[in-house]
């Protein structure tokens, strides 16, 4: 067994594709577009879905926010460099939550960064 994909729900489908390929360097894997169900999708990724876990953005039509809720907390992505790839990130319009720093009560450094319908995206750092 193995995780296949995430799937979080957004408001404009074309920003957050943009936020999660231009912001975060993922490919779009593979699209679908249901108008009769009333939803788009995008998968976006490092990595091809035989081999990666990806992420499953949903849009449902005619919803353009969502409240993440208290339950969800985030997706860990690993990085060579936490504060080079904030910077890469604010450089590039996006939003950082937490600067790089060690994780408290350790040492693994790490960040966090939102994503354009308010999901958090913590930055590990390789070790």
């Amino acid at each position: 067994m193995r995780i296949l994909h995430t799937m979080l729900r957004v408001g404009d489908l074309a920003r957050s594709v943009d936020f999660y390929t231009n912001v975060l360097g993922m490919r779009v894997l593979r699209t679908t577009d249901r108008p009769d169900q009333r939803y788009s999708l995008a998968f976006v990724g490092y990595g091809d879905e035989s081999q990666h876990a990806v992420l499953e953005l949903t849009y449902n039509y005619g919803v353009d926010r969502y409240e993440p809720g208290t339950a969800y907390g985030h997706v860990a992505i690993e990085v060579d460099d936490a504060k080079a790839a904030c910077e890469a990130v604010r450089a590039k319009g996006g939003s950082v939550t937490r600067e790089a720093g060690p994780v408290k009560g350790g040492t693994t450094v790490i960040a966090f960064v939102q994503d354009p319908d308010g999901y958090k995206i913590e930055l590990i750092e390789k070790s």
